[in-house]
């Protein structure tokens, strides 16, 4: 690795060409490659669906926050909870998600995770008919549980079914529609819960249940797709003796690098999801009398900017190296939540919703200088970067708090302003990293 980046300085991340991670490397692809050869089609879809079905949950989880703040009368910080107790569950399953896929394989984890993810969608239909809040949050809990389990074990299990040379366009395939799904979960909140008309409590605590129980049927079905489906046995098989490593995370603690990839990772994680929670609220603030309905629409713009920048991020990748090009989005994102502060209006506004542009590239890329380097500590270094998202948990939190003492949403965006620069200078420290391999 560092000899690659000595002899070709250019090189962006990891010393690929394409900017994408070394999959065979990070993975179990190159375990068995006559196993993984020819996975079928329909293994193929259904594990690419995955990617589609957390994005759901994920991203009506920022309609959520504008609907219960309506339904149970919430301040800024009581409203961000959604997002507390939904990223709270990753952190907590993240290490157990990662013991499941090493003994038991792949198809277990994304089993497990598809089980959770319906059972906590079941949970909405009781939590509105006794109308508490808090197991709603319970409710969201257990949903992320199971996203741990998948994002955990969906994106190696990807690139495992099939060869290893073509194991980097099956995730960048299997990634695109994420942000398909986020859009799709804004739509159905947009569609079925949001109402800028006065309703009874009853009625809206009731605005959940179809959509949360369409999502319920759908995660359900899918895994009783995946269990009957005939999966090669490189998704199937334990690997849990060859990951038993001494004293593996104190080797992690004793990696500086690596530790401010799991900061900025944490810093990330909560500037992306208090953009978007705070979003539709933003918005309703800046512009008296747009309503939720329309916002929650920009938002939807928002995840489609994110999308398309994850595409034209790859392309740039190819000419650019990830590190700096993260360097220059961090820096415009940290410009663009200032403006946000200072300007309001539908500058502001438009600020807010161009970040997302600049964000797509964030979360691979941070995580693949992260791992740059660990050899066979990568897979537990993997799970404690998953764990980093409980940023989204922390941050929007502290960005509710803000607003309630301020006053005003505007001054929260200064804790995404604040974050984006750790991105930023987490991207300069990998710049000179190379740049002293180099010399």
């Amino acid at each position: 690795m560092a000899g690659a980046l000595a002899l070709r300085p250019a090189l962006p991340l990891n010393g690929r060409r394409d900017g994408l991670p070394d999959v065979e490397a990070m993975t179990d692809v190159g375990m068995d490659r006559s196993d993984a050869a020819r996975p079928g089609r329909m293994v193929t879809v259904l594990a690419t669906g995955l990617f589609f079905l957390w994005g759901v949950a994920n991203n009506l989880n920022d309609v959520l926050i504008t609907h219960f703040r309506a339904l149970f009368s919430l301040d800024d910080l009581q409203s961000g909870l959604v997002q507390s107790a939904f990223y709270l569950g990753y952190f907590c399953f993240a290490i157990p998600a990662a013991t499941v896929m090493r003994r038991f394989g792949y198809r277990s984890a994304v089993l497990t995770g598809l089980v959770l993810f319906g059972v906590g969608a079941l949970l909405f239909w009781p939590a509105s008919m006794t109308l508490s809040y808090g197991f709603f949050l319970f409710a969201l809990f257990v949903i992320a549980s199971g996203l741990a389990f998948l994002e955990t074990a969906a994106n190696p299990m990807i690139a495992a079914l099939g060869t290893p040379e073509t194991a980097e366009r099956r995730l960048t395939l299997a990634q695109a529609f994420n942000p398909l799904g986020s859009i799709t979960g804004v739509g159905l909140g947009l569609l079925l819960i949001l109402s800028d008309d006065t309703r009874s409590s009853a009625e809206q605590a009731a605005a959940v249940r179809l959509p949360y129980l369409l999502i319920a049927a759908t995660v359900l079905g899918w895994a009783a797709l995946i269990f009957f489906a005939r999966f090669p046995a490189v998704a199937t098989r334990g690997t849990a003796a060859a990951d038993r490593i001494p004293g593996t995370y104190r080797a992690l603690l004793a990696r500086p690098r690596y530790l401010a990839g799991v900061a900025a990772q944490f810093f990330y994680i909560g500037a992306q999801v208090g953009v978007w929670s705070f979003l539709i609220r933003y918005t309703t603030a800046a512009l008296p009398g747009f309503g939720v309905r329309h916002a929650a629409w920009l938002l939807t713009a928002s995840l489609a900017l994110f999308m398309i920048g994850r595409f034209v991020g790859s392309a740039l990748m190819t000419r650019v190296s990830g590190a700096r090009l993260m360097l220059v989005f961090g820096l415009i994102d940290m410009l663009l939540c200032l403006i946000a502060v200072m300007a309001g209006g539908w500058l502001g506004v438009a600020a807010l919703v161009a970040s997302s542009a600049f964000m797509s590239i964030m979360y691979p890329t941070i995580f693949v200088l992260a791992l740059r380097g660990l050899g066979p500590l990568t897979k537990p270094g993997a799970s404690l970067i998953v764990m980093a998202i409980i940023g989204g948990a922390v941050l929007t939190a502290l960005m509710g708090l803000i607003s309630d003492h301020s006053g005003t949403i505007r001054a929260a965006m200064l804790v995404p302003a604040g974050c984006f620069l750790v991105v930023a200078l987490f991207a300069q420290a990998n710049l000179r990293d190379v740049r002293d391999t180099v010399a």
